[in-house]
């Protein structure tokens, strides 16, 4: 089962980190990286810009889409980045969550959605949706 790790954390953590702390920072990073590659657990996964980089579309009245510059939600804290893994189940996915080298924050960890028991022709599906 898929499940993916998104990583929370405190906005502009990485502001006043010097060149030499940032390797370390990314050092730990890279060995769980890897570590997950070894277990054939990676998916994927990649780090995020800050929330103020963000651009939203929502969906207004008569399904109109609007544009705002942003994060989708105000807060503090911002999705730092994520991993998709392929694991046997909850426990497992925990276990990674746990060796996550966050400094500060918190990892949020989720299921992705199986369609594949409503047997579903993509492409079929695909041109509907266009149509």
């Amino acid at each position: 089962m898929k499940y993916m790790l998104s990583f929370i954390g405190p906005e502009g953590w990485g502001d006043d980190v010097s060149p030499e702390e940032m390797k370390e920072v990314m050092g730990r990073w890279w060995a769980y990286d890897q570590a997950l590659r070894d277990a054939g657990a990676y998916i994927a996964g990649e780090a995020l810009q800050e929330s103020h980089t963000a651009t939203t579309v929502r969906i207004g009245d008569g399904e109109e889409r609007l544009v705002t510059d942003g994060p989708y939600a105000e807060t503090k804290e911002q999705l730092g980045g994520f991993y998709v893994l392929e694991c046997e189940n909850l426990d497992e996915a925990l276990e990674w969550a746990k060796k996550v080298p966050l400094g500060r924050g918190g990892t949020e960890v989720r299921p992705v959605m199986d369609f594949s028991q409503f047997d579903l022709d993509q492409a079929a599906a695909s041109t509907e949706a266009s149509s």
